[in-house]
This record gives structure tokens, C-alpha cells and sequence, in this order.
């Protein structure tokens, strides 16, 4: 067993540890802001959350109320609430007023594309 886990290891690393400077210097130079990166790590965290997940799915299809997301995913009011907060903190959803109801949607096309992008690489 040891043995084998050796042999692995080695067959996904270089055996030839020169590098492309010219490769490296480019990227470098390119690689986003320390603040960016941490966005969009934070982004991903938010969507690690399988409830957020199906409340992101939801919206994805329709916009909905509170009380309808709560039906639907069979949770309470104050859970859905904590976890649409937390979604619009991240700015991945919004609500929208129409008299006393309140709608809640994805934010925008990017986020319903990054969901759709992320639901299609699972379902392949």
C-alpha cells in the first residue's frame, strides 16, 4: 500500500523541474489583487451551503417571497430569512417591494450564469 500511494504521487509531478520564465512572468503579472481573489473565494463559500444551494436554484427558475421559499424547502421563516441575508450580503441575490410582498431574485445574469455553469459541470 505504501509502496502504491509512492508510485501515485510521483506520476503527477514533473520529473523535469525546469520552468517556463516567460510562462511564470506572464501570469505573475496578471494574477488578480489579493482583496478580488478573497471575493470571489468568499462567493464560492456562500454556494457551499446546500440550503443556499436549492434557494439559489429556486430563484434561478422564479423569482419568490419568503414565505414561498420557506414552503418549498420546507423550512422555517426566521431559516430562509438567515439564509437570504446571507445571500444578499454576498450580493448574489435582491429583493424587489410590490405592495406588502417582498420578491427575492438572483441578483444578476452572472450569478444565474455561474450557477447554471457550476449546475451543468455536477450534472455531466
Amino acid at each position: 500500500m505504501g509502496e502504491e500511494k509512492i508510485r501515485l504521487e510521483s506520476e503527477d509531478t514533473c520529473k523535469d523541474h525546469s520552468i517556463n520564465e516567460k510562462k511564470v512572468k506572464t501570469l505573475k503579472e496578471i494574477i488578480p489583487e489579493e482583496k478580488d481573489i478573497f471575493a470571489l473565494a468568499e462567493t464560492f463559500k456562500a454556494l457551499s451551503d446546500p440550503t443556499r444551494v436549492k434557494i439559489i436554484f429556486c430563484l434561478s427558475k422564479k423569482e419568490l417571497c419568503v414565505h414561498e421559499l420557506a414552503a418549498l424547502l420546507n423550512m422555517s421563516l426566521s431559516a430562509i430569512s438567515h439564509q437570504l441575508r446571507i445571500l444578499r450580503n454576498m450580493r448574489l441575490v435582491k429583493f424587489r417591494k410590490e405592495g406588502k410582498k417582498v420578491f427575492y431574485l438572483l441578483d444578476d445574469k452572472h450569478i444565474e450564469n455561474l450557477f447554471k455553469q457550476g449546475w451543468e459541470h455536477v450534472r455531466e
